[in-house]
């Protein structure tokens, strides 16, 4: 039986997701949705790479565009570096290149170039890296940047009142437009929590894997979910992200 699994963000962390896919026993019958955030942080981030542009061509894989790829691209195919970039994982990912070969990096500029802005599925479920900030929704959205960053939908969804409906008249009105909305970028355990956190009809998957906490994998349907063990145990010599 098929199933819609969507992870949340790896950033660098091969051991995590090898260890997530084995843990929901994943099959090619199987469609995963990546949000985004594979690079930067532990100090696999090439490998992580490799390991996805292998997995899609046997899986049926969605790979979302995260702010870590957009500068990872960047630092790739046009040389832009910046401290801020470094300090939030980076410097492990340009370490770490060092060592691979430009057929490699070419490689990799082609998959990251290709990475979807957003994913929004027949049963209109959206998922995307952040967030978004235009009512009318994503194909009408003027910061396409937002996609990547955007933190406001996130913390919409945390103020709101649960009881609401999707058709009352206080349910912001971009959220109101999808029946579930999937994100990654806002680690949880900022709020207390090492699990995917659901307020209103959005879902957060970004459990922590770039600092202490493990990577996510959840099934859309059923909200069943695996995770790896936390990243410093499968990285014990890394510090990962600070």
């Amino acid at each position: 039986m098929s199933r819609t699994l969507v992870i949340g963000d790896i950033h660098g962390g091969l051991r995590a997701l090898e260890q997530v896919l084995e843990r929901a026993h994943v099959t090619p019958a199987d469609k995963i949705i990546f949000l985004g955030d594979f690079v930067d942080g532990w100090n696999d981030t090439p490998h992580v790479v490799d390991f996805l542009i292998a997995l899609d061509k046997t899986h049926d894989c969605i790979f979302i565009k995260g702010n870590h790829e957009e500068m990872v691209l960047q630092w790739l195919s046009e040389g832009h570096d910046n401290e801020e970039w470094r300090l939030h994982g980076g410097q492990s990912t340009v370490d770490v290149y060092e060592a691979i070969h430009d057929e490699i990096k070419n490689r990799h500029i082609d998959f990251l170039s290709r990475l979807n802005d957003y994913h929004l599925d027949e049963r209109n479920r959206l998922f995307v890296h952040a967030g978004f900030t235009n009512q009318k929704g994503v194909e009408f959205e003027y910061f396409r940047g937002m996609f990547c960053w955007d933190r406001t939908l996130w913390e919409a969804a945390l103020s709101m009142d649960n009881t609401l409906s999707r058709k009352d008249l206080f349910y912001p009105k971009r959220m109101a437009l999808y029946e579930e909305i999937f994100i990654g970028h806002t680690p949880v355990t900022r709020i207390g929590y090492s699990v995917p956190v659901n307020r209103a009809n959005v879902w957060n998957l970004d459990t922590g894997a770039a600092f202490k906490g493990r990577l996510t994998i959840m099934d859309v349907d059923t909200k069943e979910f695996w995770q790896s063990k936390p990243l410093p145990e499968l990285y014990p010599n890394e510090r990962g992200r600070n």
